[in-house]
């Protein structure tokens, strides 16, 4: 794959920042014509590098006012249990981010909820039905400081 030049670094910076930009408004900002624009456009969206175009959505204004960090130790770590917990936790919309750690846990997730009682259900009904865990730490967010889905590039 081809490096980034600085042309297309900057593509992706204002493209982050707002996805409905028109392609004559992107072409200004970084100093081509619309053709030679729209063609770095479309090899970095058939590169892989960019992904999708989305609306990102307030949690808060939507009634999700809680947010869980959970750390997740499983019984055994051999890769059918892996995969078993992954499959399972990936159908859950509560979940927003699950990553595989190093350490002392074995997964991190990032859940919302409307509210402790959701939690509560969404811990009781789905997280402790799960076969293999071996314990589950819950840790709620108080403010959030920082959010962004913009990479740096």
């Amino acid at each position: 794959m081809p490096a980034l030049d600085a042309i297309d670094r900057k593509i992706l910076s204002l493209l982050q920042t707002d996805g409905r930009m028109t392609m004559q408004e992107l072409a200004d900002k970084v100093g081509l014509s619309v053709s030679p624009c729209h063609r770095r456009v479309k090899l970095l969206e058939e590169r892989g590098v960019i992904t999708r175009y989305i609306a990102t959505v307030d949690q808060k204004s939507v009634g999700l006012h809680v947010s869980v960090f959970i750390s997740i130790k499983l019984a055994r770590q051999k890769e059918e249990d892996l995969l078993r917990f992954e499959r399972a936790i990936s159908k859950w919309d509560e979940i927003l981010e699950c990553y595989l750690m190093t350490g002392n846990r074995d997964y991190l997730l990032r859940v919302v909820a409307a509210d402790l009682s959701s939690y509560e259900a969404f811990l009781k009904n789905k997280l402790t039905r799960l076969d293999g865990i071996a314990s589950i730490e819950s840790s709620f967010a108080l403010s959030q400081v920082k959010y962004s889905i913009a990479l740096p590039v």
